[in-house]
């Protein structure tokens, strides 16, 4: 039988739809990475090197051949790393009473909270991916940015090492970089006024997907998923690939007479492709 407007199964595509497109407003990191699908439940990569390459203990370097010599070897090299996905997934009831009733929409309201859900849990495995990582770049605050010196707090140059310590392994942090901070380290960087009345500094015109504004050239992405006591700088679609084997899906149920059971799930992994496209900054709080 052919669906009509308001039947069950029509509503729940509906809702399925809403859910998706809930979530995606939702992810804040997903953003700052590199999208590719996957059909795998384990997946291997490799971490390059970023080191320019030289000929170590040849005769000659590459810019120093002889006429008529040999060329000089060089040796890239890789680290094999393998991962396996991770599944995420939850489901909320909604009664019908509640639905027909209730004096706030009790359904668009679990659909929101359904899609964060999921959301805010990846963002947090995103951020633990990338800070965790062993081979990332590290350097602590030259002062605390809540320092009780006020002169002594000094964020832009913390930004700025980081984008040195970048450029030294050949990563170029003003193309497409993100500064990923916590509430508070955020209050903390626009009190500062070394920050503000830095020409680099602007807000955002639209606050979209928790991008807030831009320094040094790194857009500004706050989150309570970024662990306390640090900031973590990335450059974007280059640090780390999202791999998806089940993109954000969702289904309702509906128990005729009863209540609605929404679903949602996502299946993927993250890949930390290029460590060196990381930068964390260590010892920001006081």
């Amino acid at each position: 039988m052919a669906d009509e407007v308001g039947m069950a199964d029509v509503r729940g595509e509906n809702v399925s739809r809403v859910v998706k497109v809930m979530a995606e407003e939702e992810f804040k990191f997903k953003q700052i990475l590199m999208l590719a699908g996957s059909n795998n439940w384990t997946e291997t990569y490799y971490q390059e090197d970023p080191t320019e390459l030289t000929a170590t203990g040849e005769t000659a370097d590459v810019g120093d051949v002889a006429r008529g010599a040999s060329f000089p070897n060089v040796d890239a090299s890789w680290t094999k790393v393998s991962t396996t996905h991770k599944k995420w997934g939850d489901e909320a009831t909604i009664f019908m009473e509640d639905v027909l009733t209730d004096a706030i929409d009790v359904k668009a309201r679990t659909v929101r909270k359904v899609a964060r859900a999921i959301a805010s849990d990846f963002d947090a495995y995103t951020y633990s991916t990338l800070s965790s990582d062993a081979s990332i770049n590290t350097a602590a605050a030259v002062a605390t940015w809540d320092n009780a010196t006020v002169a002594s707090r000094d964020p832009i140059r913390d930004i700025l090492v980081g984008i040195q310590y970048m450029a030294v392994d050949n990563y170029d942090f003003l193309q497409n970089g993100y500064i990923l901070l916590a509430p508070k380290n955020y209050t903390d960087l626009l009190m500062n006024s070394k920050v503000v009345n830095n020409p680099s500094f602007k807000t955002a015109d639209v606050v979209s997907n928790g991008v807030v504004g831009q320094i040094c050239g790194g857009k500004l992405i706050v989150s309570p998923n970024v662990t306390a006591d640090e900031v973590l700088m990335v450059i974007g679609q280059r640090a780390a690939t999202y791999k998806s084997a089940v993109e954000m899906s969702s289904n309702v149920d509906y128990d005729a007479g009863i209540k609605y059971t929404i679903r949602s799930w996502m299946i993927g992994h993250v890949e930390v492709t290029d460590p060196e496209a990381i930068h964390k900054i260590t010892n920001v709080d006081t």
